[in-house]
């Protein structure tokens, strides 16, 4: 007679075994879900989560945690679950209106935009603008192209330095 808490029935279809199989075996997949792969794998093949355990290394509890997950809510159950934190303060528009305005305008009185001139635009902070332009690779003071000057004395100064 079995002692101990009933385990959930696993069963796996034909789609969900060949889905395992490639995660359990690319090699560009996260670590964790190839484990969870072939813990699942593994319960379906009729074993238990202590042997299941022994064979990967990892604890009974792990075993038992996946299997249940993954008889609730079949392959989705695999993946990790959202992680707590503080919720965004920059909105998708707000980041989308820091890109057009960076790619798009230049500040007044000037030849390309600032971290600081940029962020009191846009109304957030510097170094949120500064997170922006480097997700998208903006670089908006190495220009490839030539600048010229704002400056009204120019024609003077050059004429000075020559």
């Amino acid at each position: 007679m079995r002692t101990g808490r009933p385990k959930a029935e696993l069963v796996l279809s034909e789609e969900e075994r060949a889905a395992l199989e490639r995660y359990a075996r690319r090699g560009t997949v996260a670590q964790q879900l190839g484990l969870r792969a072939r813990i699942v794998m593994r319960c379906a093949a009729g074993l238990d989560n202590k042997t299941v355990a022994h064979e990967l290394g990892i604890w009974p509890v792990t075993v038992g945690k996946w299997r249940q997950r993954f008889v609730a809510q079949r392959l989705d159950g695999l993946l990790d679950e959202p992680r707590p934190g503080t919720p965004r303060k920059i909105s998708d528009e707000q980041v989308e209106q820091v890109v057009i305005r960076t790619l798009e305008t230049t500040p007044k009185g000037a030849t390309h935009w600032s971290t600081r001139e940029m962020a009191k635009r846009a109304g957030i902070s510097r170094m949120a603008v500064s997170r922006i332009w480097r997700a998208f690779g903006l670089r908006p003071h190495r220009s490839e192209t030539f600048k010229l000057s704002t400056d009204a004395q120019l024609v003077e100064k050059v004429c000075a330095i020559l």
